[in-house]
C-alpha cells in the first residue's frame, strides 16, 4: 500500500515550501508535489510606476539575494530603453556579483545544507588530533583545523548539549543510516560551519563597499552606478581587495576540501548520486571580466546531451498555471504574463486518524491547483537552472575557467563526470562556481582599475524616456540560484507590465498541463527512503537546489490518514 509523506513547511529557505511525496511498499518515491504556499504579488504593484524605481521594488522579492533582483530590475529597464552603461559601471556591478556568489554559496553549504551531510552529535566523539590529520587528506593547507582549535570547537558545541539544547544544530536526523562522515570528518565540517559565520560577514562587507549597504544595496541606477567616489578611492579599492582575498582563502582551504571530503565519503550513497531528474539545463552569461569577456557563458543542453550546447530562443519561453493558483491557465510568454490570483485552497477530506477518529484533513488538490508558483516551460519542456546547469553547460562548451576546476575536482574525489549530474553534483557545482569566482573574479577588479588609470572615470550613461513611445525589453542573467529573467513593458512613461521568472520558478514549478514535473519534483522520483519518519533523502535533494530541514513532518497514507506527527520547534531554524 502506498503512503504519503508531507513535509510542511521546509525551513531555512526564502519563502514557504511544502513537499508531498508518495512512496510504494518498498518506500521508493513514485510521485511528488511541491507547493509554494506564499503569494506576495510584487509584479502586480509594479504597474503604473516609474521604471527608474523598478530595481528598488524588485530587490524586495528576496531578502537573501537582494542584489540579484535589484540588478535585474535596473538592467531590464536599461535593455528596454536601449541604454548601455559605461565599462566602470559594468565592472562594478560584476564585482558585487562576485561577492554575492561567494557569500551565498558558502552560506548555503554550511548554514543551510550542512546538516544533510554532517552529524554534529558524532563530531563530539571525534579525536581532535586525528581530525586534524584527516584534514590534510583534502588539502595541503587546511583552514582552522589544528588539534587545539578543533578541541575548542567541541567544547563550544558541548555547552549546548550540556544545557539540553543543541541550539542552531537542533532537530536534525542525527544517527541516520545515510550519514557517511566519520566523527573526525564531521568535526572538520563543524569547525568550518562556525568559521563561515565570520567569513560571511566579510563577504557582506565587500558588497557594501560598492553597494552602500547589504542587504538591499542602493548604488545601482538606470544607466550605471552611483558609487563614484568608492571606485576612485585607493583605500576603498584596497579594502575590497583585502576582503576578497580573505573570502577566497576560505573557499579554497575550507569549502573546496569539505566538498571533496563529501564526494569521497558519499560516493556510494544512492540517494546522493542517483539520477539528476530534469536533464534539460539552461544557464546565462554572468560576471563580465572586461568589455568583451564573461567568466561564465550562456547555453542550453537538452536531454542531458553534453555534445550539443544550444542557444536559447527567448520566444519559446512560456509560463502556465494549470496547477498554480492563478485565473488564466494559458501558457503565455513573460511579456504577456498575468498574475491575477485564484486561490482554491486545499482539499478537505474526512479521514481516519491514528486514534480511530474521523477528522477533517487538509490535503493538496493534486488534480487541480496546488501552488503559487507557475510552471515555466521552454518549448513545452521544463528546464533545470542553477550552479549545476551553469557548470555543466560551461564545461561542455570548453570554458577555460571551468574545465580545469571540474577536472581537478573529479580527480580529487575519484568520481566520474556522470556524478556531476546528481544531488551531490548539484552541491559540488555550487562550490565550484564559488571557487571559479574566487580564482578569477579579481580580473574584473584589475581591469576596472586599469580603465580608471587610463582616464576613463565615467560611471553613468545619459538617457531620456519618450512618453509617447512604447518600449519592451528584458534582463536575462545568472545569479547564485540560477537563470533569472525580468520582462518589462513601458507605456506612457510608466511600467505597463512586469514579469519576473526567477530560478525557483523554474526549479520549484508544479506539474504542467501535460503532467510534466518541475525539477524539484522530478529529482525526488525513484529515491528510496530508509525511515519514513526521517525522510532525510528527500530533504537532502530539495536542499541541494538551495532551499532546508522540516519544522514538522507528517506521515499519512494516500487517503490522508495520519500515521504519525513529528514536530520540531519552529523557532529554531534547522
Amino acid at each position: 500500500m502506498s503512503q504519503k509523506i508531507v513535509i510542511d513547511p521546509i525551513t531555512r529557505i526564502e519563502g514557504h515550501l511544502r513537499v508531498d511525496v508518495v512512496v510504494d511498499d518498498n518506500n521508493v518515491v513514485t510521485d511528488a508535489y511541491t507547493s509554494s504556499t506564499l503569494w506576495r504579488g510584487l509584479e502586480t504593484i509594479m504597474k503604473g510606476r516609474d521604471p527608474r524605481d523598478a530595481g528598488f521594488f524588485m530587490q524586495r522579492i528576496c531578502g537573501v539575494c537582494t542584489y540579484s533582483h535589484y540588478k535585474a530590475g535596473i538592467m531590464a529597464v536599461e535593455n528596454t530603453l536601449g541604454i548601455t552603461p559605461p565599462l566602470n559601471a559594468v565592472l562594478t556591478r560584476s564585482l558585487m556579483s562576485c561577492a554575492l556568489i561567494m557569500h551565498d554559496h558558502a552560506v548555503h553549504f554550511y548554514q543551510l545544507h550542512a546538516l544533510d551531510f554532517v552529524d554534529i552529535v558524532s563530531a563530539l566523539s571525534a579525536d581532535p588530533k586525528a581530525a586534524s590529520e584527516e584534514a590534510f587528506k583534502y588539502t595541503d593547507n587546511p583552514y582552522a583545523c589544528g588539534a587545539d582549535h578543533l578541541k575548542t570547537v567541541q567544547e563550544r558545541v558541548q555547552k549546548f548539549v550540556d544545557k539540553g539544547n543543541l541550539g542552531p544544530f537542533a532537530n536534525a536526523y542525527y544517527g541516520h543510516k545515510t550519514y557517511k562522515f566519520t566523527p573526525e570528518q564531521n568535526l572538520i565540517a563543524l569547525s568550518h560551519y562556525l568559521e563561515n559565520l565570520r567569513v560571511q560577514r566579510t563577504a557582506a562587507q565587500m558588497m557594501a563597499i560598492f553597494g552602500g549597504k547589504q542587504p538591499h544595496p542602493q548604488s545601482l541606477t538606470v544607466g550605471g552606478v552611483t558609487s563614484v567616489m568608492d571606485i576612485l578611492s585607493p583605500s576603498r579599492l584596497g579594502e575590497y581587495l583585502t576582503k576578497f582575498k580573505e573570502v577566497a582563502d576560505f573557499i579554497n582551504r575550507a569549502y573546496y576540501p569539505d566538498v571533496v571530503m563529501a564526494g569521497r565519503a558519499y560516493a556510494n550513497e544512492p540517494s546522493v548520486l542517483n539520477d539528476v531528474g530534469t536533464a534539460n539545463l539552461w544557464t546565462h552569461e554572468e560576471c563580465p571580466l572586461s568589455a568583451n569577456e564573461w567568466l561564465f557563458e550562456s547555453g542550453l543542453i537538452l536531454n542531458g546531451d553534453l555534445s550539443k550546447v544550444l542557444e536559447l530562443d527567448e520566444d519559446k519561453i512560456t509560463e502556465e498555471a494549470t496547477h498554480a493558483w492563478y485565473k488564466n491557465d494559458k501558457a503565455l510568454h513573460p511579456y504577456d504574463g498575468e498574475q491575477e490570483p485564484n486561490y482554491t485552497g486545499f482539499k478537505v477530506e474526512k479521514t481516519l486518524n491514528a486514534q480511530g477518529e474521523m477528522v477533517d484533513t487538509k490535503v493538496l488538490d493534486t488534480k487541480g491547483k496546488y501552488s503559487w508558483i507557475k510552471a515555466p516551460r521552454y518549448d513545452g519542456e521544463p528546464l533545470q537552472v542553477g550552479p549545476l546547469a551553469n557548470i555543466v553547460v560551461n564545461y561542455a562548451k570548453g570554458n577555460k575557467y571551468v574545465v580545469p576546476v571540474v577536472d581537478k575536482f573529479l580527480k580529487d574525489t575519484g568520481l566520474p563526470l556522470s556524478a556531476v549530474l546528481s544531488t551531490l553534483g548539484r552541491t559540488a557545482c555550487r562550490m565550484l562556481e564559488a571557487k571559479i569566482v574566487a580564482d578569477n573574479g579579481l580580473t574584473a577588479f584589475n581591469n576596472m582599475v586599469e580603465n580608471i588609470k587610463s582616464g576613463d572615470t565615467e560611471t553613468c550613461a545619459k538617457y531620456k524616456i519618450d512618453k509617447k513611445k512604447e518600449y519592451k525589453g528584458r534582463y536575462i542573467g545568472n545569479v547564485p540560484r540560477g537563470a533569472l529573467s525580468h520582462w518589462c513593458r513601458i507605456k506612457n512613461g510608466v511600467i505597463e507590465n512586469w514579469q519576473a521568472v526567477v530560478p525557483s520558478t523554474w526549479n520549484a514549478s508544479p506539474k504542467d498541463k501535460d503532467g510534466k514535473m518541475g525539477p524539484y519534483e522530478a529529482s525526488i522520483i525513484g529515491v528510496k527512503i530508509d525511515d519514513l519518519t526521517q525522510p532525510l533523502e528527500v530533504i537532502r535533494k530539495i536542499h541541494s537546489f538551495d532551499p532546508c530541514i522540516a519544522c514538522a513532518v507528517h506521515v499519512m497514507d494516500t487517503k490522508g490518514n495520519e500515521l504519525g506527527s513529528y514536530k520540531v520547534d519552529p523557532n529554531i531554524c534547522c
